[in-house]
């Protein structure tokens, strides 16, 4: 059996459960440790079964967490070793296991595919992570949905996608001037639209399951996300992320990645 769900997903913080019943693993640790056990024990997931922590980027609200969470539980951070440099030394968790986007890192029954993306940090990266046939995507703070992210989108069967911003929001909204271009740029972020186009030329594919993330308290609101994307409810199960809470699970169990593997 494996659960898949985000802890918390937002500019105020991001982290991303995949786990089976022995091991577990985490995409970024952008919220607090108090937060993170906080948030697992309400979805009765053992802090206990995380081997490692996975860091897309250096910015605080996907690392914020990261040195705390791992020295106090035994769990080892992976960085690239751009982003731990750049990364405040506040962050730096003792056990720190240093890759190279483009690397695949075996973990116990997890294969973790890293890769570049675009965004405005100093060696920013999206992740698949493969366990027991079932693949998922963690693929937020794009700026532009390249080949490379198309292609490992196409390969996973759940993806927690950016769903940052509505134009019009972002348009009409608080935001600067220079803030908007850098949101709209292709070093910033998915906008409701341009995930909705992504999905819209995915084609015939495994991916069953689209966590929307990322989404801006801003320049988004939940209902106008899952609006954009209702058209698509036939093909894939749509899920809200938050930001203050944990998601749904999604839970796969043993005849379904019996299928996954035939």
């Amino acid at each position: 059996m494996i659960k898949v769900c985000a802890i918390a997903s937002g500019s105020n913080g991001n982290c991303y459960y995949i786990g089976t019943e022995k091991e577990a693993i985490l995409v970024d640790a952008g919220i607090s440790r108090r937060q993170i056990m906080k948030r697992m024990k309400e979805l009765r997931l053992d802090i206990s079964r995380v081997k490692a922590v996975f860091i897309t980027h250096e910015h605080a609200d996907h690392i914020r967490g990261l040195r705390v969470l791992c020295d106090v539980n035994g769990i080892t951070g992976y960085l690239t070793r751009d982003t731990l440099q750049k990364a405040h030394r506040n962050y730096h968790p003792k056990s720190a296991h240093v890759f190279k986007a483009g690397e695949s890192i075996k973990l116990g029954a997890f294969v973790i595919h890293s890769f570049k993306k675009q965004h405005d940090a100093i060696d920013p990266t999206s992740f698949r992570v493969e366990v027991n046939g079932l693949n998922v995507g963690v693929m937020t703070d794009i700026g532009e949905a390249c080949n490379n992210l198309k292609k490992h989108l196409h390969a996973c069967d759940i993806a927690f996608l950016e769903s940052n911003y509505d134009e019009q929001l972002l348009e009409d909204g608080p935001y600067p001037y220079h803030l908007k271009q850098r949101v709209k740029s292709d070093k910033g972020h998915l906008s409701n639209k341009q995930a909705v186009e992504l999905l819209e030329q995915m084609g015939t594919s495994n991916l069953h399951t689209v966590f929307l993330s990322h989404i801006s308290a801003d320049n988004n609101r939940v209902e106008i996300a899952m609006k954009a994307f209702e058209h698509l409810t036939d093909k894939y199960k749509i899920l809200p992320t938050n930001r203050y809470a944990p998601s749904e699970i999604v839970t796969i169990g043993e005849e379904q990645l019996a299928l996954f593997n035939d």
